[in-house]
């Protein structure tokens, strides 16, 4: 799918997801009908999600995990995506430097980081090693509530 100014300029408007199609086409000087089917649509190629996000650190309890994971495989992307499957996280990247991948998981009291590690990432074999650091404070963070 092609992405051009205008389904920047939509997905802009769309950061507040609770904007109207008729209040963006407006200020577009579009249709309302155009800015209808351009969302679709960018919904459909996966380009786009509209979603409800929380600050994690307005939630008692809860904190953010950042943590880097080596493998002892190059198939970075496959295993990237089993994790991305894993209760309690919110983003998997692949990487350069020391670690292969960074992942972002939401924990809570009732799912803390022993949790996360003995009833999730254990499960997949190509971890080797992993090295934590739990977000203390962060800055316009939103994340998906999860858990």
């Amino acid at each position: 799918m092609k992405i051009d100014d205008t389904n920047i300029t939509i997905i802009k408007h769309l950061k507040d997801g609770r904007k109207s199609f008729k209040l963006i086409a407006d200020e577009l000087s579009i249709t309302e009908n155009t800015v209808r089917g351009r969302v679709n649509k960018l919904i459909d190629e996966g380009v786009l999600d509209i979603t409800g996000l929380v600050d994690p650190q307005s939630l008692p309890g809860h904190q953010m995990a950042i943590i880097g994971v080596k493998l002892n495989t190059m198939n970075l992307g496959l295993v990237a995506k089993k994790i991305s499957k894993l209760r309690g996280v919110i983003n998997v990247s692949v990487v350069t430097g020391r670690y292969d991948l960074f992942v972002q998981a939401l924990l809570n009291a009732d799912f803390g980081l022993i949790d996360f590690y003995t009833q999730e990432v254990t499960k997949i074999p190509e971890v080797v090693a992993v090295e934590t650091y739990i977000a203390y404070q962060s800055f316009e963070l939103r994340v998906p509530y999860i858990l």
